[in-house]
């Protein structure tokens, strides 16, 4: 009480000023005598660091690099995400064009040796990677601190479903690979490239990867009975030994494949028909996994070098588009308990050949790729959720409105793909552990 009288006393505010500065000179010496000069210095510290700081000037990394993903527009309801995961919620800008993606098609990047990327997601060699890019993302994913003192899986052994915490769900077409709009002209028309030569490519592209599916992969018996994943009519399958099977001569699409009259034998959707349509995607998977990394043990010489200079020219007219998202692939990839997974509009076989002759193939396991041909890109979502569960956070990663608007009404956040920008502020993102 008695400093409050100094200071609200009959001499006004010089006098109770004057006062106050008495008594800090007495406690000055009070604390000198007591304490010596270093304690005193130290008190000083002490009384200085508690003075609270201004940090207004100072912006948020979050909130201005990535302006264009954390500010939501009026016309967009952002993902009801847990607290520890608002920060991953993206925005979503217009949407000019409605992709379709009836053509499917994709080139393969050749192996980069320099560059140590796995099997099949390798570059042209006419476009690389920062040296040792990927080497350094896995030693900084799987050090110590990033573990939480539990020791991560190698990239060889996928998590385990139950110890997932985050999906990422991509669409394929103009997210990852640049194929559609060659074929439309609208990518030479939004980057200034010569549209002759860029459908041209897109036109050799599209031959390779139908040649791919019908040849090595069923497409010709499988068009019509297309599925949303490789595992959905394996129920029917009895596990024959498939090695010395001919797929040629058991009559799937001969004269008692289409619908002749018969006890379920032959007619289509019966037992047996539906035994042989499982065969066919069963032996899709193994030949998935036998080619994943080295697709061009299923073309000959000369269609290996046409898809090796195919691959480097589109690579090259998209300004490294592909090696730009595999960057973020990888990365992802290396996390312990994040995944990949691939949704698209393509029917199912043309995606596999796609994710195959781009080199994708380490990167999606067959059984993460989802073709929403038939059922929307919604109803995928919904069965990669009833896969995975709920407690998992998931993050989609996509071009068209379809991948948006699924995502809204599963209360996923968005990252919407456009332009190269795009791919490298979500590398960023990534590597800063926004997402």
């Amino acid at each position: 009480m008695w400093f409050w009288r100094i200071l609200r006393g009959p001499g006004g505010f010089w006098r109770g000023t004057l006062g106050f500065l008495k008594v800090l000179e007495v406690s000055v010496w009070f604390w000198r005598v007591l304490c010596g000069p270093k304690r005193l210095q130290a008190l000083w510290v002490l009384i200085l660091c508690s003075v609270p700081q201004e940090f207004g000037s100072y912006s948020s990394l979050g909130q201005t690099q990535f302006s264009q993903y954390y500010t939501l527009p009026p016309s967009y309801t952002p993902a009801g995400l847990p607290a520890a995961d608002q920060h991953a919620a993206a925005a979503v800008g217009g949407y000019s064009a409605v992709k379709s993606e009836e053509a499917a098609s994709a080139g393969l990047p050749p192996p980069s040796p320099a560059e140590s990327l796995p099997a099949g997601a390798a570059l042209p060699s006419a476009v690389t990677l920062p040296a040792a890019a990927r080497e350094d993302e896995l030693g900084r994913r799987n050090s110590v601190g990033k573990a939480k003192g539990k020791a991560k899986k190698s990239d060889s052994s996928p998590p385990a479903d139950g110890d997932l915490e985050r999906i990422f769900l991509w669409d394929l077409d103009e997210t990852i690979i640049i194929f559609h709009s060659l074929l439309t002209g609208s990518y030479a028309q939004k980057f200034g490239k010569d549209p002759a030569s860029v459908l041209n490519l897109g036109l050799q592209m599209e031959e390779l990867i139908f040649e791919l599916a019908d040849t090595h992969l069923f497409f010709n018996d499988l068009e019509e009975c297309d599925q949303v994943h490789v595992e959905d009519v394996a129920s029917d399958d009895n596990g024959q030994d498939l090695s010395s099977y001919n797929f040629l001569a058991d009559g799937f699409n001969g004269p008692g494949g289409g619908g002749a009259s018969g006890a379920g034998a032959g007619v289509q959707g019966g037992v047996e028909w539906m035994r042989k349509l499982a065969f066919r995607y069963r032996r899709l998977k193994e030949i998935y996994n036998s080619y994943k990394g080295n697709v061009g043990g299923l073309l000959s010489p000369v269609k290996r070098e046409l898809l090796l200079r195919l691959q480097a020219e589109i690579e090259s007219v998209t300004d490294a588009w592909l090696s730009t998202a595999l960057k973020s692939l990888l990365l992802i990839q290396s996390r312990g308990k994040c995944m990949n997974v691939l949704v698209t509009t393509t029917q199912l076989v043309p995606a596999v050949a796609k994710v195959l002759l781009y080199g994708l193939g380490d990167v999606f396991p067959i059984e993460n790729i989802y073709s929403a041909t038939k059922i929307g890109k919604e109803s995928c979502f919904e069965r990669v959720v009833s896969r995975f569960g709920k407690k998992v956070t998931y993050v989609v990663i996509g071009d068209g409105r379809d991948e948006e608007f699924a995502a809204k009404q599963h209360n996923m956040p968005f990252w919407r793909i456009s332009t190269h920008g795009d791919l490298v502020s979500l590398h960023q993102a990534l590597e800063l552990d926004f997402l």
